[in-house]
Formats: structure tokens, sequence, C-alpha cells
């Protein structure tokens, strides 16, 4: 556990129990001993296993808490995750939060292995965006990872991604070539990537310095397939096919040979997974 991982789950359980826990408070023996499972309702791959054991053992580090499988594991429905034993009012505080970290990152991860699975057989990688839950960047692309695909850029730091709305590609390609070597001159370890619309831009692009990645926005996959061929066999830059993904798409876009195919749907439209906890007999 990274130090943003302890203080999510800070934050998580401190807007949750707020004060105190009434109805364990009133409700639950004070003595009462419990043994529990955490376990899934339906297959999947899952994400934040020790994410949830950490937010038990926070709010009482007396249980005796233990992960069954590791992140990133595919399991089938009923499979447990985790076993948890101690004090009853504990384990019933510690629940949902707990639940909330582990269904909204192995939906992710569920999502993401979908996708994957899709494009088995080709060389496309599946990525995932910056469109996240904010201050849950961290957690959500370590899930896309448990589900088999790759990272795009964190965040705004390290990577350049020029698109049409950046106002230094109204100067043309001069203008582009110059901020360009300016990066690389003033910044070490920062790749480059140029969004383009068509394949004019394409071809533009390609002739250019220092360019590690080209975006493919919104394009067909003839168009994609051209975009290809116009790279040749050289391998750079990369090319990331963006827009217009679905399930029913991703394949076609795929076999174009295109090394990227980056879907913003991973993080911001995953179903959460169904997980529960149930009560054992002590």
């Amino acid at each position: 556990m990274n130090d943003h991982s302890e203080i999510l789950i800070d934050l998580a359980l401190a807007e949750d129990i707020g004060p105190g826990d009434v109805t364990c408070r009133y409700f639950v023996p004070e003595g009462r001993m419990a043994r529990a499972f955490v376990a899934v309702r339906k297959a999947g791959v899952v994400s934040g296993v020790e994410l949830a054991a950490r937010v038990f053992s926070k709010v009482d580090p007396d249980l005796d808490v233990e992960t069954l499988v590791p992140d990133g594991s595919r399991v089938s429905e009923g499979a447990l995750l985790i076993r948890i034993s101690g004090a009853a009012r504990s384990i019933l505080t510690a629940e949902r939060t707990a639940l909330n970290f582990l269904q909204h990152l192995s939906g992710i991860a569920t999502l993401t292995s979908t996708y994957v699975d899709l494009v088995k057989g080709t060389h496309a990688r599946i990525l995932d965006t910056r469109k996240t839950t904010p201050g849950y960047r961290l957690l959500e692309k370590l899930a896309v990872v448990h589900g088999g695909g790759g990272n795009h850029r964190f965040g705004l730091f390290d990577r350049a991604m020029v698109k049409d709305n950046h106002l230094v590609a109204e100067g043309g390609i001069e203008a582009l070539q110059a901020a360009i070597h300016n990066l690389h001159a003033e910044t070490s370890g920062v790749d480059v990537e140029l969004e383009s619309d068509n394949l004019d831009q394409v071809r533009a692009f390609l002739a250019m310095d220092g360019v590690d990645y080209i975006l493919l926005d919104n394009m067909t996959p003839d168009e994609l397939r051209t975009a290809v061929e116009l790279r040749g066999e050289r391998g750079c830059p990369l090319l990331e096919a963006s827009g217009g993904v679905t399930f029913e798409t991703l394949r076609d876009i795929a076999e174009t040979g295109v090394d990227f195919i980056s879907v913003g749907a991973l993080t911001h439209s995953a179903p959460a997974l169904d997980v529960g906890l149930d009560f054992i007999p002590v």
C-alpha cells in the first residue's frame, strides 16, 4: 500500500463512519465475535483485494484479515477473496467502504479484460485514458493493468499530447516542430504525441523529428490501415487509434495494424463487479 491509497482509505472511512456507527453501537453486542468472507457474485477479474483488506485492518488492527487471491486474478462466480475474523462491529463498520473499493476497481479490471480478449492475436494493445475519477487515477490505472491493459500517460506532466485545441497548432508544422525541439532541449523523459484528424496530417507528422506517437482520431479502419502503411516498417512513431471504439468495432480497428487502442470507457463507464460479504457461524 502506498501513501495515496492510505489517504483515500482514510477519506472514505471518515465520510462513511463520521462520529460513529450508530447501528453497530445499538444493535450489535460489543463483545460479539464473527467470521466472514468477501466473495464475488459474478465471474470477473479482481482488483483492489489488497486495498479492501487494508480497510478492515484500518478500522480494527485486531481483526485477522487474509487475502485469498491476488489482484489481477480471473475468478469464477462465488470465489472467496478475503477472510476476516474478529469483532463483528468492526467487520460491519468496514464492510461498505471495503466493498466500494473492490467492486469499482474489479469492474474496471473486468471490463478491460473483455477488451483485451477481443484483440487477442493482433498487434494492438488496449490503453486507458485520463478520463478517471478525480483522486482515484492511480487505483483505476492499476485496475486496468490488472485486467491486462496498459496505461496511457498518467497526467499532463509525463507526455506532451498536442491536439487541435492547443494554440501552437495554429502556427503550422514549423511551429509544432520548433515546440518539439524546445521541449526535448529543456525537458528529459517526456514523449510527444500529435493528434491527427486526417491522413494529410499523418503524412506531415511522419516527416517531423521527435514525434513518438501519432493519435489517429476517429478514423475509419481503411484510414487506419493506410496510416500504418504510410509509416511502413520503421515502427516509429507508434500509432494509437482512438474514438468510436466499441465492442463491435474493436476487432476491425485492431486488425488494421495500429500499436494501441485507447478506450476512455475502461475507467469512466465500467460497471461495478458484484461483490458481497457473508458471515459464517463461529
